[in-house]
């Protein structure tokens, strides 16, 4: 069975929202977050030399691969996306490309994404990865600088390092740090089942088709989300948090739209959705969904033909949330 045909009858997976923000947990200096935890550097926003001390303090004692893998196993998901860099620029893998990132930067010195996959192959769940291909607040040259609307930050880009936009030049990030990682998540951890790309503003069509044939190059098999951006995609990213009643694909055409254009060449789709408010750990979001709400939901999307990418956001010691296991577990089939 080829990908494709796989995903098509996967209808669940889980999604993992984890980095040195979270050990932040949405609060910094006494302000919180209004929305999403893992903008927190953007919300703030954090200067960078600042940012960067969390690695030293990142050390999570209860992070265990094969729990979460396990969790997800036990619960029906038949695959795992993990954010290998998220916007802040951070690798949750050991990069060759940039010294920051999980193994070089903390004491914990491990490579997250490699346990992760490690686990996923022992319980038989498809492993995916999730990148930033386009927002870095830590390079300088990260893009998200020529689109002004508003967003769960002060700015797309990092305008608090860098203001000065007229000397941004997106394809200096996309040549130095964007494409040698892409090619290190491709080619060090096994399998991919799909990588998961996110904001698509400052990527060309041609940054986009370039990532596309790096992704065919070395994965043939590996699915693309649509938020690469450009039309590069195999299956299309529904809205955050989107659960139509009713769904026709010709509907949802948009070529103006953030995640890019919504009809898939497969006839491929997937929402990614929230335990709570927040993708990443905020200890004071108690916004959670039920168990039936889950349930209502994924039968709901499965209905449809679209996939559900359920989200858990760990907290900085590395633990799953109790009120996201209950919840899951009680969704059980």
């Amino acid at each position: 069975m080829n990908n494709r045909e796989w995903f098509r009858q996967a209808q669940y997976g889980m999604m993992a929202h984890w980095g040195l923000y979270s050990l932040l947990a949405g609060e910094y200096r006494g302000r919180r977050v209004n929305d999403y935890a893992e903008w927190i550097q953007s919300f703030m926003p954090i200067p960078n030399a600042e940012y960067e001390q969390l690695a030293r303090a990142f050390n999570p004692v209860y992070f265990n691969a094969d729990e979460w893998i396990s969790l997800a196993k036990e619960c029906g998901m038949e695959y795992f996306v993990f954010t290998s860099k998220h916007h802040d620029g951070f690798a949750m893998f050991h990069s060759k490309a940039d010294k920051y990132n999980v193994v070089d930067a903390t004491p914990f010195g491990r490579d997250v994404v490699a346990e992760l996959g490690e686990a996923c192959y022992k319980h038989g769940l498809k492993f995916g990865l999730y990148y930033s291909q386009e927002l870095d607040w830590h390079h300088p040259h990260g893009g998200g600088y020529d689109h002004l609307e508003p967003c769960s930050g002060v700015s797309w880009d990092n305008s608090w390092d860098y203001p000065d936009r007229s000397k941004k030049d997106f394809s200096i990030c996309f040549e130095e740090k964007i494409k040698p990682q892409v090619q290190e998540i491709l080619t060090g951890y096994g399998d991919l089942c799909l990588i998961w790309f996110d904001v698509p503003h400052t990527i060309t069509k041609a940054q986009s088709l370039e990532l596309n044939a790096l992704v065919k190059r070395y994965q043939p098999e590996c699915l693309i989300n649509s938020r690469i951006g450009n039309g590069a995609y195999d299956y299309v990213s529904l809205g955050d948090n989107e659960y139509p009643t009713e769904f026709t694909p010709d509907e949802h055409l948009d070529p103006n739209s953030l995640h890019g254009f919504k009809v898939s060449p497969y006839g491929l789709y997937e929402t990614a959705g929230t335990l709570n408010s927040s993708w990443g750990f905020k200890y004071y979001d108690q916004n959670w969904i039920t168990s039936e709400e889950i349930k209502e939901r994924r039968s709901r999307l499965n209905g449809l033909g679209v996939n559900y990418l359920l989200n858990v956001g760990p907290d900085g010691l590395g633990r799953i949330p109790s009120f996201s296991v209950e919840a899951l577990r009680g969704a059980k089939r």
